[in-house]
């Protein structure tokens, strides 16, 4: 049997499996698995094309959902004064997926609506295949509304986006089982975008048991204002007959359907993505038997160009297996120091390049790149500008680079940005400081990989998980950050990075004086001395974060949880 077998054949129209047909099916309401497809906004979308990757090293018999999203998130600009721009991308689908010829409908208030899918495979280390399909909604015939529905990832109103959300849950089963997934055992929700789906099965099986022990929920968020919530006045309309009244009491709160809470319910396995996660969400939905899995990264698409070649010469099969990389303690550390090098001047060359901030190589660089929101408190690191003048004329010359996107509705997120180019103007020529426009996977990768620390400052408790400081470490670059989300797991202090906070108190809310002190005292005392003045003890750490870290918070080991934990129990 070829190994390319289990891709989707168009004119069979049946899809042959290694093995055997998938037995898991994937949803999400993004999937980022190629930087050239930009149909994600961030972390999570990064997460489920991470998951979808692992899965493919690992022959694991899994089919992946998502919308088509073909104007994406948005393209990001930034003007001079730090005002975020919004517009849409330009993406060419037809370079990048394949249009199959099956449709098939859903119904919104009474009106049929006919999707379509686009077709993506990512192929494993070992050739194996994992199919993807994309909703489009954008098909001649339907309404100029019900085309739009697919176009813009998180976009519109709440309508706009319970619409967007019948197509991938209930148009998503029943596209699969159009395309000849008839034999799914498992439907994995990641996130309660897809938990519409689960009616869908109901109005199949017509058994609330058999619709549990078929579905599995990952949870990603500990802020109430993530889990979607729509009011009831237009959400049963919008249903119509395939919400069952019988479980209104049990999936709505306060007069609204919440997606979550109908996840839950239909669900026989539940997690949160770090241990602390799973705890904070056994608090948000008592009741509720909720496990947690942490996250991890893709290692071979996050380890840079010259890690991998690293990697290659000293360790061999670390991409099908990244436990191997434990034995980064064998590599000399001159060998870890001229690759970081290499991986943080090509970081350097490009901002310089497209910013002309004149950053120098050996100048000590911190990283901030995520989605820019108030809980993630993107300025703590500058609310003290002459502070941080201070430290970096007493222990060394400090460069640092922003990225990341405010939400269009989120009026303090673009607020953080405009604070950051404020400072900028005012410090630079002492610190240099760069906002990288349009964050995106090819930045991402750069980012954490040039840098030479990570910089991570969530508001404790809101930090689900947290993925970047995973990516950083895969390239040997420490973490210094909030004791929240996988930071709890990972933080050995001063071996793989350093904690935010005076002592180990995560299980209180973040006090930002208090972490604002602590955050300029380490750097001044401690970690920027150590860059500058024990190059040795420091490059330790650096070996450390990839033996310790890299190896264990990979993709690979959380889809082996999954695998003997919510599939194949």
């Amino acid at each position: 049997m070829e190994r390319e077998s289990n891709a989707y054949n168009v004119e069979s129209k049946s899809i042959v499996g290694l093995g055997g047909k998938p037995k898991i099916a994937y949803f999400s309401m993004e999937i980022g698995i190629d930087e050239n497809i930009p149909t994600y906004s961030g972390g999570l979308g990064i997460l489920a094309g991470d998951t979808i990757k692992s899965c493919a090293d690992l022959n694991v018999p899994i089919v992946g959902v998502t919308l088509l999203s073909e104007n994406g998130y948005f393209y990001q600009k930034i003007d001079e004064n730090g005002n975020q721009i919004e517009l849409p991308m330009q993406f060419a689908v037809s370079n990048f997926l394949k249009l199959l010829p099956t449709t098939t409908s859903v119904k919104i208030e009474d009106r049929e609506i006919k999707i379509r899918a686009w077709y993506y495979q990512y192929k494993g280390v070992g050739g194996y295949i994992i199919p993807v399909f994309f909703l489009d909604s954008n098909i001649e015939g339907n309404a100029d509304w019900d085309r739009n529905l697919t176009k813009h990832l998180y976009g519109g109103d709440n309508k706009y986006r319970l619409a967007q959300e019948i197509i991938l849950g209930i148009g998503g089963v029943r596209m699969l089982q159009t395309l000849g997934y008839t034999t799914i055992d498992r439907y994995h929700m990641n996130e309660g975008h897809a938990a519409l789906g689960t009616l869908e099965l109901y109005d199949q099986l017509n058994d609330v048991e058999k619709v549990r022990q078929q579905c599995v929920f990952t949870t990603h968020t500990p802020i109430a204002a993530g889990h979607d919530q729509f009011d009831l006045s237009y959400a049963k309309p919008m249903l119509g007959n395939m919400f069952p009244d019988f479980i209104l009491d049990d999936v709505t709160f306060e007069n609204k359907l919440n997606m979550t809470k109908l996840a839950l319910f239909f669900s026989h396995y539940v997690n949160g993505v770090a241990k602390k996660h799973g705890e904070v969400s056994r608090m948000m939905f008592p009741g509720y038997s909720i496990e947690s899995i942490t996250n991890g990264v893709h290692s071979p698409t996050w380890v840079s160009e010259p890690f991998q070649r690293l990697f290659d010469k000293h360790m061999p099969g670390w991409r099908s297996d990244p436990y191997i990389l434990r034995a980064t303690f064998s590599i000399e550390k001159n060998a870890i120091w001229n690759a970081h090098m290499e991986a943080k001047r090509e970081l350097i060359n490009f901002v310089n390049k497209r910013y002309n901030i004149g950053m120098n190589y050996d100048d000590f660089t911190i990283g901030f790149a995520r989605r820019q929101t108030a809980y993630k408190r993107p300025e703590l690191l500058i609310s003290d500008p002459e502070r941080l003048k201070q430290i970096a004329e007493k222990a060394g010359p400090i460069q640092i680079i922003y990225a990341g996107k405010a939400h269009p509705k989120d009026g303090t997120g673009k607020e953080s940005i405009r604070k950051i180019f404020e400072v900028m103007k005012t410090i630079q020529g002492k610190i240099k400081i760069a906002y990288v426009h349009n964050y995106d996977m090819m930045i991402g990768k750069k980012m954490t990989a040039g840098v030479d620390l990570w910089l991570n400052t969530p508001r404790r408790p809101k930090e689900a998980s947290g993925t970047s400081g995973m990516k950083a470490a895969h390239n040997g670059v420490p973490q210094f950050g909030t004791l929240d989300g996988w930071w709890i797991e990972g933080c050995i202090e001063n071996i793989t990075g350093w904690a935010i906070g005076p002592e180990k108190t995560e299980d209180r809310e973040s006090d930002d004086e208090i972490d604002r002190y602590d955050l300029y005292d380490k750097l001044e005392s401690w970690i920027i001395p150590k860059y500058y003045n024990d190059r040795d003890n420091w490059i330790r750490t650096m070996r450390s974060c990839i033996a310790i870290n890299a190896s264990f918070f990979n993709t690979n080991r959380m889809i082996q949880q999954y695998v003997l934990n919510a599939y194949f129990r």
